[in-house]
């Protein structure tokens, strides 16, 4: 929980514009943690999530008859009543909340039955259509990790969606976010030939940020002296990392965090200076030639 508190601390010192949460990290206490530390900079965006929940939250929804116990096992929910109950404490805690994602609606996908899977995900947007309407919000989104790149939904989808959960044009889907990252690079593919879900989601004017530009710390046991140098020299590895995902077509935030303000003013440096299209398509190439 400190550490949650602390990281925020230092990218907001730093000037960070967002904070991205969840209810379910850090345990469940991510949020608590957060509260501080919202208040001390009110004009940060924030963003958070419904969808997963920890044991102690599915209890809590359970006694409150808002989940079934059956239910409150499974972890996840997108029903439309646990939507509007997890959004309200998430509120009551955070203070606010710019985006509302709809966390990894793919998780449910029971082999990705289509039609059943987007039904959720439309009840689950008019749930939070609601909470906009009624300034409650300031919009709502779809995070996914495996959602887009499995075409268990496309960004046209989730438009048509929003559509149909507003029951007009008008509707307050805006943000998509989506894992971008040397490992997971299919995205970063895409939009390097104009293509792909953040090309569609640019065009519909969509804020777009990429998630786990480290793949969790993963990436960085892969980034040898050569690969650093050959993407930037004089970086440092995560730095490195963050650069190509920052570096990503169409992409408007990347998420990281870091322990100390020295990490932070050292990604923050790179990321200011993007790699351009040519020299990023270089690295994936040079990665898939591997």
């Amino acid at each position: 929980m400190r550490a949650v508190g602390q990281a925020a601390r230092t990218a907001l010192a730093a000037g960070s514009p967002w904070v991205d949460t969840s209810p379910n990290y850090a345990h469940g206490y991510a949020h608590e943690a957060l509260r501080p530390v919202l208040r001390m900079y009110p004009t940060v965006r924030v963003a958070t999530k419904t969808g997963f929940f920890t044991g102690k939250q599915g209890h809590a929804a359970q006694a409150e008859r808002v989940l079934s116990q059956e239910e409150a096992a499974c972890g996840h929910s997108l029903a439309p009543h646990f939507v509007r109950w997890q959004t309200e404490r998430s509120l009551a805690v955070l203070g606010r909340a710019d985006i509302v994602f709809v966390h990894n609606p793919e998780h449910h996908g029971h082999g990705y039955d289509r039609a059943a899977l987007h039904g959720r995900m439309r009840e689950a947007f008019a749930a939070l259509e609601e909470y906009t309407q009624a300034g409650r919000i300031g919009g709502y989104g779809v995070a996914t990790w495996s959602g887009l790149t499995s075409e268990a939904f496309t960004v046209p989808e989730l438009l048509a969606l929003a559509r149909q959960a507003a029951g007009s044009a008008e509707h307050h889907l805006t943000g998509l976010q989506m894992p971008v990252s040397l490992i997971m690079d299919n995205l970063m593919r895409q939009a390097l030939n104009g293509v792909g879900p953040l090309m569609d989601a640019k065009d519909a004017g969509l804020i777009t940020f990429g998630s786990a530009p480290l793949h969790g710390g993963e990436l960085l046991s892969a980034m040898t002296p050569e690969l650093v140098d050959f993407i930037r020299s004089g970086l440092s590895p995560a730095a490195a990392a963050l650069l190509a995902a920052g570096s990503c077509p169409g992409l408007d935030v990347v998420l990281t965090s870091a322990s100390t303000r020295e990490h932070w003013d050292d990604a923050a440096k790179a990321l200011a200076a993007p790699l351009t299209a040519g020299e990023l398509r270089k690295v994936t190439d040079e990665l898939s030639s591997e």
